[in-house]
């Protein structure tokens, strides 16, 4: 038979979790206890109340129907609350807002809705590998920008090169960010929507980890005077409300970007389903309940036993203030691939190596805190007998 994957599949980077999620299921497999610090999904159950108004909305024969494709009214509306509460961004629900199915999706499609073949799309480098795929199936080239230590984690926008920033259509950015945890500030932000407005450039801005923080509330780049007409901002409901199953989030911002995004999903997909806007409209409602705050709680604990056991076996960690990620460079003179595959190997825990988010990554390890303390003080006390 002849090859049955597409040259956009082909073309796309090789992808270097596979060793590492192998090595993992054999272990399991084997009936060894392994500590999963790898996969970025809350251990946590969704909170109670949003389950009971989810089993209320399943009961009402109106949402078995096909659903409202930018979503459900009260959906809408509560999202562009959300916004209003918590970063004084006042929107349009019926143009500038509209549900999504989950933030992957949007990110994904969104090429798709703005890009035209040779198009540049610029997309951080390490950086969540949906960004670097979505370009290339909408035809367009990717840029990588460089993220280091030494900018923050943020990228320089200055150092993008003029022939490249004349060809560019998209940028994406994502603060709180996934893998390093780094957190832009509202000064970033003003930089980033100057920029775009200089070179036509739409911002899309990856929202999702901007309800997981310990200190001080990340902002939303739409808080910048002018955002709206350069930029959309996404959120999920996924890691702020533990509903990654759901698949549930929202876009918002510049209405035209919106309304492309709506067209390409019309085509692909119907919406999501109406009981599980109902359900999400009661989360963005209440936001601010005691059983969502205290999910804050749970992985502060987390990271406070996590860092610094890591520090004490060799790594070098800068205590997050944002995501349920740490972001940890490997001991001296050993790779992400090697630390990960050592980790599993002597201690079996889990972790992602870094190389798999882009080259910048290749020294770092990210471990998620989606595991009860007890079996993080477990992972630290198996770690600590490895040999470096």
């Amino acid at each position: 038979m002849r090859e049955v994957r597409s040259q956009r599949l082909q073309v796309l980077p090789p992808y270097h979790f596979v060793e590492i999620d192998r090595k993992k299921r054999r272990a399991v497999e084997a009936g060894r206890d392994v500590i999963d610090l790898g996969i970025g999904d809350p251990d946590k159950p969704t909170p109670k109340f949003i389950r009971e108004r989810m089993a209320r909305a399943i009961e009402d024969p109106a949402n078995h129907r096909y659903p409202f494709e930018i979503g459900v009214p009260a959906f809408r509306q509560n999202a562009a609350g959300f916004m209003q509460h918590r970063f004084g961004v006042t929107l349009d629900p019926q143009t500038q807002v509209m549900a999504v199915m989950g933030s992957k999706e949007a990110l994904a499609h969104l090429p798709l809705a703005v890009v035209n073949p040779g198009q540049v799309v610029l997309v951080p480098d390490p950086g969540y590998t949906v960004y670097y795929a979505a370009t290339i199936f909408a035809g367009g080239e990717p840029h990588r920008m460089a993220l280091s230590e030494k900018t923050r984690w943020l990228p320089d926008l200055d150092a993008i090169p003029a022939d490249v920033c004349r060809k560019a259509r998209l940028m994406y950015l994502n603060y709180p960010n996934n893998p390093t945890a780094a957190v832009a500030d509202e000064r970033f932000y003003r930089r980033a929507v100057d920029f775009a407005r200089k070179h036509d450039i739409i911002v899309v801005q990856d929202a999702a980890y901007s309800e997981v923080y310990f200190d001080t509330r990340p902002p939303s780049i739409l808080e910048v005077p002018g955002a709206v007409d350069v930029a959309v901002e996404i959120h999920s409901l996924s890691k702020t409300f533990n509903m990654t199953g759901w698949r549930i989030g929202f876009a918002t911002g510049n209405a035209e970007v919106l309304a492309a995004l709506a067209a390409v999903k019309a085509n692909v997909d119907s919406g999501q389903f109406n009981a599980i806007q109902a359900a999400a409209a009661e989360a963005l409602a209440q936001a601010d309940h005691v059983e969502v705050k205290a999910l804050l709680d749970i992985y502060r604990e987390r990271r406070d036993v996590l860092v610094p056991g890591l520090v004490d076996s060799g790594f070098e960690v800068r205590k997050p203030e944002a995501t349920f990620y740490v972001w940890a460079r490997c001991p001296k003179g050993h790779s992400s691939m090697e630390v990960a595959g050592r980790l599993l190997d002597e201690a079996d825990v889990n972790m992602v190596p870094g190389i798999g988010f882009g080259e910048p990554g290749r020294d770092y390890v990210r471990a998620a805190l989606t595991a009860p303390v007890d079996r993080i003080r477990e992972s630290i006390d198996r770690i600590a007998r490895i040999k470096w």
